[in-house]
């Protein structure tokens, strides 16, 4: 009878003795909250609901930026009404591939709303509630998201427990706005 013990070399049972260890020591939250070791290639799908526009698209290879991919974002999340675009913060991007490695969404995050330009944010203050006289978004620091398939509630909690940035949740719009500005929920 075969031992899979036996076949295993001696350095693959420490490995697995001292994993074995480390998460008997460790409780699971806060293993939720250790950062993931990032991938060779970060990448990032998404589909702006205004302008009907999909990218999938690396921003990220060996943890160093890749300017092309950075440059079809920006597009992406431009202010579709004027059309003005502002280069998108990196730390949002890095929230956002945590949050899609975690749920590993079927479909792209969809775009309520990226960028917006100055005039688009005082205009948006007129006609709604909500919307900061100093918004992030002026400054590529926020977005407004959907993932298909995964409740924005739930979306909102992960957000949260991430502890990276603002997190706001709009149930009547089904939406979550996230930032990278201080840690902080409404």
């Amino acid at each position: 009878m075969n031992n899979t013990f036996q076949d295993l070399d001696r350095r693959t049972f420490l490995k697995w003795g001292i994993s074995a260890l480390a998460t008997g020591l460790v409780s699971s939250p806060a293993l939720a909250l250790v950062p993931p070791l990032a991938p060779k290639y970060q990448v990032l799908s998404f589909y702006n609901i205004h302008t009907k526009e999909v990218l999938e698209t690396c921003y990220r290879k060996n943890g160093k930026l890749v300017f092309y991919g950075l440059k079809q974002i920006d597009h992406i999340m431009r202010d579709h009404r004027t059309r003005e675009i502002k280069p998108v913060d990196p730390q949002l991007l890095d929230l956002l591939h945590r949050i899609v490695s975690v749920t590993q969404p079927h479909a792209p995050i969809n775009i309520i709303s990226g960028y917006r330009s100055p005039r688009t944010n005082a205009a948006l203050r007129k006609i709604t509630t909500g919307v900061a006289r100093k918004s992030l978004h002026m400054q590529g620091r926020a977005i407004d998201i959907r993932i298909p398939g995964h409740p924005t509630y739930f979306l909102r909690e992960l957000a949260i427990k991430l502890k990276a940035g603002g997190v706001g949740y709009y149930p009547k719009s089904d939406f979550v706005h996230l930032d990278t500005g201080r840690v902080r929920t409404w």
